[in-house]
């Protein structure tokens, strides 16, 4: 037997032996269950309020969902040029206004004046929101008139902004001061975010995964060392591929479940692909079309028991 042969047994001696002692001295860690995510079946979420049947981010849309039956809410928030937080998607509010121009520069009174809805194309192509007035709808209207509804808040200013900056101490006071730290997850693209955010909450917040989060629980689960990972966050909500990656496969579903940790998927229209995800363990579904959604994902699991 040659020395690069003996050296390359040796080092699967070792890596095997590694292995097998943290397996035996390390158990997974399972995340402490928030009250939010207690739930015994599927939920659906509507997309900035079910972004196909009104005018995302919007009352109407809002409110429009919750009729429908929704579980809860998915929004994006962003600060204002007065530091008040808005549910609004993109940095600037060209494409949902009838204004231009950054977020940031705007106050919310300006923001007011705009209307949200004027870009707006219903099913059938109609635009029946273009000559009314919708208000953009801060954070704290939408937690006090939906007071019982699960709401996931998406942090879109950049950390390496000013806004980004402010944002996760701002949020933070205002859950506190509503008292609705069991009814939210705060979650971000950014995993920075969700950190700076929980140096406030400390863990008195569900929170949600971002990329960097996913990256790494996907490595631990295709890796032989997926029992060494211990999740930081509450619930994955994430899309069924990212990039060449499949993150819709049971299995690592079931892996994520045996941590507490629930998986919800964006963005997520087709009937089809609906009825998939929820065979294969998807605790969740986030929309644009909640009249879709709904019905379905609640006959799946009355079928199912």
């Amino acid at each position: 037997m040659g020395k690069k042969t003996k050296l390359a047994l040796a080092i699967a001696a070792a890596s095997a032996a590694a292995w097998a002692g943290s397996k035996a001295v390390l158990k997974p860690q399972k995340r402490e269950s928030k009250k939010v995510l207690q739930f015994d079946r599927p939920i659906v979420l509507a997309h900035r309020g079910g972004a196909q049947l009104a005018p995302e981010h919007t009352r109407p849309a809002f409110e429009m969902a919750y009729e429908l039956g929704v579980d809860g809410f998915e929004v994006d928030i962003r600060l204002t040029k007065d530091e008040e937080i808005i549910v609004f998607h993109d940095d600037t509010v060209d494409r949902t206004t009838d204004g231009t121009g950054f977020v940031k520069d705007y106050t919310l009174q300006e923001l007011k004046e705009l209307n949200h809805g004027y870009r707006f194309l219903d099913l059938d192509g109609n635009s029946p929101y273009e000559q009314e007035k919708l208000s953009v709808v801060t954070l704290k209207e939408l937690l006090e008139d939906f007071p019982t509804t699960y709401i996931n808040i998406d942090i879109k200013d950049s950390p390496d902004t000013y806004e980004g900056s402010l944002m996760p101490s701002k949020l933070w006071r205002l859950i506190e001061e509503l008292q609705a730290q069991d009814r939210v997850v705060v979650t971000s693209f950014y995993s920075e975010q969700v950190d700076r955010f929980n140096l406030y909450a400390q863990n008195r917040v569900a929170l949600g995964a971002g990329e960097t989060d996913v990256r790494k629980a996907f490595a631990a689960f295709t890796s032989q060392f997926g029992h060494l990972y211990h999740p930081k966050v509450d619930v994955f909500q994430i899309p069924p591929k990212l990039g060449v990656i499949a993150l819709d496969m049971p299995k690592f579903i079931s892996y994520l479940g045996n941590l507490n940790i629930p998986v919800h998927y964006w963005t997520i229209n087709d009937p089809d692909l609906i009825e998939r995800l929820i065979k294969r363990g998807a605790k969740g579904i986030v929309t644009d079309r909640p009249d879709i959604a709904v019905p379905l994902v609640r006959q799946l699991h009355e079928a199912a028991i």
